[in-house]
């Protein structure tokens, strides 16, 4: 069994609809990167509370990738992060030096 067929096999254990969970294999210079995404609805059962069942996932990925002597990571697609816009800052406020002077400090 390869670290995607172990990721599938536990996350489909893990969710209640299965059918909706897709893992992404890719390789690069760092290692191999597996990319999962589940419905959004399940995420909360797939990072765990205060990301412990995510770090547990990425702990057996590391032991599987050791095992085969390679570094295995895992990314939770998160859809709501991926096309959100970056917040908008602050406009600023033009201060007269008057004002500032008066206050006396």
């Amino acid at each position: 069994m390869n670290d995607k067929e172990f990721l599938e096999m536990i996350v489909k254990a893990l969710v209640e609809k299965p059918e909706d969970v897709v893992v992404e294999r890719t390789i690069d210079e760092r290692g191999v990167l597996l990319t999962l995404k589940v419905n959004p609805a399940e995420m909360g059962k797939i990072i765990g509370k205060q990301g412990q069942t995510a770090r547990s996932l990425r702990t057996l990925l590391r032991i599987m990738g050791n095992k085969n002597n390679s570094y295995v990571n895992l990314k939770v697609y998160e859809p709501e992060k991926e096309g959100r816009p970056m917040a908008t800052p602050m406009p600023r406020v033009e201060t007269k030096h008057e004002e500032v002077d008066d206050l006396k400090l």
